[in-house]
């Protein structure tokens, strides 16, 4: 990552400093809002030239610009830095956004995953696990589907250069067609399935009782037991896939917690409309057989249900268990492992959502947002960037402490402060704490890098004031 500032200035030109800024803003404020941009410029160092503050209006025209060219030349620089013979694993996830603008093309009412109604566009990331680095994203209309978007993200993949790799899907992604798709080019995949799925369900029907309790089959780690089996995927299949059955007691529990739940809300749905007509619904006849008077007919009422327990029993028994499909041989161990590190991609998602402001893109026009969105994808390498250092100080410490999250470390930090002494120089306030000390190890850092980084830094807002008269803080 430590040219991706150079690459931003070569490629976006005059105004990469105003561009970094923003992505800087977004990741410190957890907010995208441009007008909010000069009230965080007066307070915080900036990548522009004498550090120049810029009103909300210049950072609107900004966002205005298209930077279709630089956003391209971008990712395939990005890729093309990547050692394409190395064998890795690529998390590849996808959300959607709200944007009620009429002039976005890519707004549409599609498969919202909070049911709001409203347009959204979808938004995708390929993530790298064996490296922890974003490798790209892309945006297409909220009415397209995750399984039909799967094999033009994999065109791309292939137009990066990318030969020696796998991917980690979730179930959105399952379908005949993609896992074959996938074989005829020679990735290889990791897959999520229900347990109550009907492809799996015999199978782990098949097994159940067989590792469960056994401590040769446990990972303690993810505190689940775990066995592999080799078979066909789908009939039309020319190789066998490994289906690795899991289970954990936890899950167990929630689960049928949920299936009792759904049962206690359609008896009372149909005790509420005992003696009355009610509308035709699979749900409810997938578990109950319903008694009707005069069915059929316009004066048809509701008598009386019974229970399809042999349904409801077999959903039960399902619970708590989950099923990885891989492309290639490994055990249940290594399978959930890679799984597993799809953390990192959903945590980029809910960074972006929950700490950056990007729930909504708050924009008016195409250009606005796709530049929005090229400057959310750099924030987002930065941010990956700054949880992976603190997730790996974590791990090497042995100490998990609160202040080691990328928000915590980060408000920890802001208390490092410069004040204005007489003299017209800028000076840090107070000396660096226990608890920044030990956020600041994990990038390298230490309290005298503070100091010179600080001098540094008095020096450029003297000179800024004096050729620019700029603002002070």
């Amino acid at each position: 990552m430590g040219n991706l500032d150079e690459m931003v200035n070569r490629l976006v030109g005059k105004d990469a400093g105003l561009f970094l800024d923003l992505a800087t803003y977004s990741i410190l404020t957890e907010n995208n809002a441009g007008q909010y941009y000069p009230d965080y410029a007066y307070r915080h160092p900036l990548f522009t030239k004498g550090m120049h503050i810029y009103s909300d209006s210049k950072v609107s025209s900004f966002l205005g610009q298209d930077m279709t060219d630089a956003r391209i030349a971008f990712l395939n620089e990005w890729n093309a830095g990547r050692d394409h013979r190395q064998k890795i694993y690529v998390s590849y996830d996808s959300s959607n956004k709200h944007c009620q603008a009429g002039d976005i093309d890519l707004a549409e009412i599609g498969h919202e995953k909070d049911k709001q109604d409203k347009p959204i566009f979808n938004y995708a990331i390929a993530y790298d696990r064996n490296n922890n680095e974003p490798l790209f994203y892309e945006d297409y209309p909220g009415s397209i589907n995750d399984v039909s978007q799967l094999q033009y993200m994999l065109e791309k993949v292939e137009g990066y250069g990318y030969r020696n790799i796998g991917f980690i899907l979730d179930r959105g992604y399952f379908s005949e067609t993609n896992i074959h798709y996938m074989d005829r080019h020679g990735y290889g995949f990791v897959i999520m399935v229900k347990g109550m799925k009907d492809l799996v369900s015999d199978l782990v029907l098949k097994h159940r009782g067989s590792f469960e309790q056994s401590r040769a089959n446990s990972i303690r780690t993810y505190k689940v037991n775990g066995m592999t089996v080799k078979m066909q995927l789908f009939p039309s299949d020319e190789k066998d896939r490994y289906f690795h059955i899991f289970y954990k007691d936890r899950k167990h529990a929630a689960e049928r917690e949920n299936v009792e739940r759904k049962i206690d809300r359609i008896v009372e749905f149909l005790e509420k409309n005992r003696g009355k007509k009610i509308p035709p619904s699979p749900n409810i006849e997938k578990y109950f057989d319903l008694e009707m008077i005069n069915k059929g007919k316009e004066d048809e009422r509701l008598v009386t249900w019974r229970e399809r327990t042999d349904v409801i029993d077999r959903e039960i028994v399902l619970c708590g268990y989950f099923v990885l499909i891989t492309s290639e041989s490994m055990t249940a161990e290594e399978a959930i492992n890679l799984y597993k590190s799809r953390d990192a991609s959903e945590k980029l998602f809910r960074g972006d959502k929950s700490y950056m402001g990007g729930r909504a893109e708050r924009v008016y026009g195409n250009e606005s947002l796709e530049t929005k969105l090229f400057i959310e994808f750099i924030a987002l390498i930065i941010r990956n960037k700054i949880y992976t250092c603190l997730k790996d100080e974590v791990k090497e410490s042995g100490q998990k402490e609160n202040y080691m999250t990328v928000p915590a470390a980060l408000k920890e930090l802001e208390k490092i402060e410069m004040i204005k002494s007489s003299d017209r120089t800028y000076r840090i306030d107070h000396a660096v704490s226990a608890t920044q000390k030990t956020i600041l190890k994990a990038f390298g850092m230490n309290a005298a890098d503070i100091k010179t980084m600080g001098k540094a830094l008095s020096d450029d807002l003297k000179n800024a004031n004096t050729t620019n008269g700029a603002k002070e803080d």
